[in-house]
């Protein structure tokens, strides 16, 4: 009767205290296989490749964008350019009004004009005294001469007039125009030396005008440079950003106006921890993924590793000598340039997320290296 109404018998409740049945702890003995392989591999890979992956989602694609700034003052005249336009290095971007320095470049011209002047003049000066001289120096030869015939004359009438031949009157006569002749020679002579000082001091002249006239070249140069900078061009090639120029604002030297971000050369800087960044060596691969391309992997490498962590380049670096000590695992900026294709980098902008994945396996034995030269070291210093 307790068989019709579907109740256990004691035989079939003595089976259930036996424990499952055979196909079940089939099924149990496969799970605990599956899994003990599972972990088995979980713990091969991770000693073999794993433990030497370093990742971090701290990454943000960065470039290095260039502020546009007027190297000059002015009223913008004219603005060639418009938000997230993509322009190449030499492009105009914005036009300063220039009367002010045109005005500049045409008065330094025109001192560079009665510089050259004022050198001709004194080159014309030169000419006429250089004239003068040669009048003087005929004069001299001349009075040289007037005064070597007088001095003749005096020694051929002094014996005469000793021995009573001529008259003493005569002799007197002949010494004053022989001394008159050699004064007229003396003063010729002083004429033309200074005469030929004059020269000096002409030429003198010159050199002060040409120098007056370089002084006005090289202001002429800085006020064609001012000239040339009143058309701010685009320094590299890339895409403006942040403007903030209109038409007719008054700018002044340095004032931002915007930015040029150079979209080709886009780079990642990754945040690791200091735990993480032990075996990273520059030329590493790394794996990115973007938030912006869900699913998609870009292929980078480790660039560079910044020579200090993020905290000695702030603001305020930390000071842990005050007493309040905290230990905080701190971060190391790596540098990961992008290998990826034009395709991919036309969604790539300055700002966005990104997780990134190095490989430090080729790293693998420098620790093992490090700790056989500290052993080796030890025990050549014992």
């Amino acid at each position: 009767m307790a068989e019709e109404n579907g109740a256990d018998t004691p035989e079939d409740e003595s089976q259930k205290r036996k424990g499952l049945s055979p196909r079940a702890r089939l099924v149990l003995l496969v799970i605990l296989v599956v899994v003990a392989v599972a972990l088995l591999v979980w713990f091969i890979h991770y000693e073999t490749r794993g433990k030497y992956l370093a990742g971090t989602n701290d990454a943000y694609i960065r470039a290095d964008a260039v502020t546009v700034s007027p190297k000059i003052s002015g009223y913008v005249e004219q603005v060639f350019v418009t938000d997230n336009q993509d322009v190449k290095a030499g492009q105009p971007l914005v036009r300063i009004d220039a009367r002010d320095y045109k005005a500049q470049t045409a008065q330094y011209q025109a001192q560079i004009d009665v510089a050259d002047a004022n050198a001709d003049n004194v080159r014309a000066g030169i000419r006429e005294q250089e004239a003068a001289i040669a009048q003087a120096r005929a004069q001299l030869a001349s009075s040289q001469s007037d005064a070597a015939f007088a001095a003749s004359q005096v020694a051929r009438y002094a014996p005469l007039a000793a021995s009573g031949a001529e008259t003493q009157e005569k002799l007197t006569t002949l010494r004053n125009q022989a001394t008159q002749a050699a004064k007229t020679a003396a003063a010729n002579a002083a004429a033309l030396a200074e005469a030929e000082r004059r020269i000096g001091s002409l030429q003198a002249q010159v050199r002060q005008a040409n120098a007056q006239g370089e002084a006005a070249k090289a202001q002429l140069d800085a006020a064609d440079v001012n000239l040339g900078s009143t058309i701010v061009r685009a320094s590299v090639d890339g895409r403006v950003g942040d403007k903030s120029v209109r038409v007719g604002q008054f700018v002044t030297q340095g004032t931002r106006m915007m930015s040029v971000v150079p979209l080709t050369a886009l780079y990642i800087t990754a945040n690791f921890k200091e735990t993480q960044v032990g075996l990273m060596r520059p030329g590493q691969p790394a794996s990115i993924e973007i938030d912006a391309l869900p699913g998609v992997k870009l292929d980078g490498h480790v660039e560079s590793v910044s020579p200090g962590t993020g905290a000695q380049f702030s603001l305020l670096p930390p000071q842990n000598a005050t007493g309040n000590f905290t230990k905080i695992v701190q971060r190391v900026p790596v540098r990961i340039a992008i290998d990826a294709g034009p395709e991919a980098r036309k969604v790539l902008v300055p700002g966005l997320s990104v997780e990134v994945t190095v490989d430090t396996i080729s790293a693998k034995g420098d620790v093992a290296r490090m700790k056989e030269q500290e052993q080796a070291r030890r025990q050549n210093g014992q």
